[in-house]
């Protein structure tokens, strides 16, 4: 019997959700996390042994009735309901690239006009294309990597400069695993992975609990070590004339300690360009 990325993705997603969360009352020994396979079934409206041979792989073809269905049942928001959809093969996946083409000339001119809003372009594989100059200084002129998973998973430095690296780790795993959903056969998307399952044992982790959502931190906390602690607003925006590239532009509240070393960070950056 050969497991399914459906089967998976449904067996990850139960095991979230709580009897509490789904009013169920939880009577007696419960030897899994979350919910039990017939309460699924209870709650999607199909039989035990049709929902445990969608789990075993054993069937692949449900209706969008039954998963729309299951997606309600298993609590899903739409980042996650599409997701779902695309896995049972009622939705189609992604034949464009992981949106490496060339970044809009025009949209890196809007974001050279921002000196004091960090933004960044980046694709599914989560390479960044694009970036204005405030965003390379907070984010160390990219000396490591410029993939934000290999930032976040394999730099040494990750922990200190994401002052919530969990949440940070969380989120770009989900984000990550909704772009491999779109493309699941890119290239590019699948080397990334293939790095990350070989070098960070916290990847292996996160990814094996299958969430599946768009940028859901709307603020960051940072530590950089020429200005100090930062707090920043995160707007994401996907970049509709090159389908798979989103721009992700930061800033900071006014009047606050972080606006403030969001501006010394600008000037620092300006001055060490114009003596490079």
């Amino acid at each position: 019997m050969t497991r399914s990325d459906l089967g998976a993705y449904l067996t990850a997603r139960r095991a979230q959700v709580t009897p509490a969360e789904a009013n169920l009352r939880s009577t007696g020994h419960r030897r899994v996390p979350g919910l039990r396979r017939e309460e699924v079934a209870l709650l999607a409206g199909v039989s035990t042994d049709y929902y445990i041979r969608l789990e075993q792989g054993r069937e692949r073809t449900p209706s969008a009735h039954v998963v729309d269905a299951l997606a309600v049942a298993l609590r899903l928001d739409e980042d996650g309901r599409q997701h779902l959809f695309r896995l049972a093969g009622l939705s189609p996946s992604t034949r464009t690239a992981a949106g490496t083409g060339p970044v809009d000339p025009s949209l890196l001119e809007l974001m050279d006009a921002w000196p004091h809003n960090p933004a960044i372009i980046y694709n599914r594989a989560c390479d960044v294309l694009a970036s204005n100059t405030i965003a390379d200084a907070l984010f160390h002129d990219w000396t490591h990597s410029r993939n934000l998973m290999h930032v976040v998973f394999t730099d040494p430095a990750a922990r200190t400069f994401y002052q919530d690296w969990h949440d940070v780790a969380v989120n770009s795993v989900a984000g990550f695993r909704l772009g491999h959903g779109q493309a699941p056969a890119d290239p590019r998307i699948r080397q990334v992975l293939t790095e990350l399952l070989e070098r960070s044992p916290e990847f292996i982790e996160l990814w094996a609990r299958h969430d599946a959502r768009g940028k859901a931190l709307e603020r960051k906390r940072f530590r950089h070590p020429d200005v100090g602690p930062l707090t920043l607003t995160m707007q994401t925006f996907d970049v509709r004339s090159s389908p798979g590239q989103e721009l992700v532009v930061y800033h900071a509240e006014p009047a606050s300690a972080s606006r403030a070393a969001l501006a010394l960070l600008g000037s620092l950056a300006v001055t060490g360009r114009q003596h490079g």
